[in-house]
């Protein structure tokens, strides 16, 4: 099984767009995706842009005080982030809520459940403080002048930065720095993932243990 995590600085940056971009591409590798939220609101009310209208209904997992939620989408309409990942050719996709500071508490349900797949791709960055990823990918936009917590401390982890066209290749924005030894793949959006992109990802996957 082969894990890869697309993170990113900000929000509307781009990552559910590279996560689907990938799904289409290497639409053989039967991916299960993987959209984790960190946000009191979203764990309140059980809705966001990234399920669809019924998905409430179908949580499988949920803390009895509700500080995550684990849900798994069946629609595949495009309408929301999960359901984008099914459209794009994902076997399965899965939503994980969780309030600040509780996914470590999720990790075990949501692992438990990765066990019977085969490759998988997460939409996060903190989610690389619980899982190894065999590639990491980061979504930098130059024009968003957010910037998460979370990318300053895992960029220097990443195996790769996605650059929206408009910086030079040696920073990114608020200078976050881009080390020499990391893979930079230019992007101008729509298009959001790049031939070289899905081969680096596929040359990694292959190379990742079986069983």
């Amino acid at each position: 099984m082969a894990i890869v995590i697309i993170g990113g600085q900000a929000r509307k940056v781009g990552k559910t767009s590279v996560v689907t971009g990938l799904i289409a591409a290497l639409r053989d590798y039967n991916w299960t995706a993987v959209k984790i939220s960190q946000h009191a609101h979203d764990l309140e009310t059980g809705t966001s842009g990234a399920q669809s209208a019924d998905m409430k209904e179908r949580e499988w997992a949920i803390a009895k005080e509700r500080e995550w939620a684990i849900s798994e989408e069946h629609d595949q309409s495009g309408g929301s982030d999960t359901s984008r990942f099914l459209a794009a050719g994902a076997r399965r996709a899965l939503w994980v809520r969780a309030n600040p500071g509780q996914l470590g508490d999720a990790m075990p349900s949501l692992q438990h459940e990765l066990k019977k797949t085969g490759h998988v791709i997460l939409e996060s960055n903190s989610v690389v403080r619980f899982i190894r990823p065999d590639v990491y990918l980061v979504v930098l936009d130059p024009a968003n002048p957010d910037v998460k917590e979370s990318v300053r401390e895992f960029l220097e982890s990443a195996d790769g930065v996605i650059l929206h066209q408009a910086s030079d290749a040696g920073a990114g924005p608020h200078e976050l720095p881009i080390s020499s030894d990391k893979a930079l793949f230019r992007i101008t959006p729509p298009d959001y993932v790049t031939p070289e992109m899905v081969d680096f990802v596929c040359r990694r996957v292959s190379r990742a243990p079986t069983g």
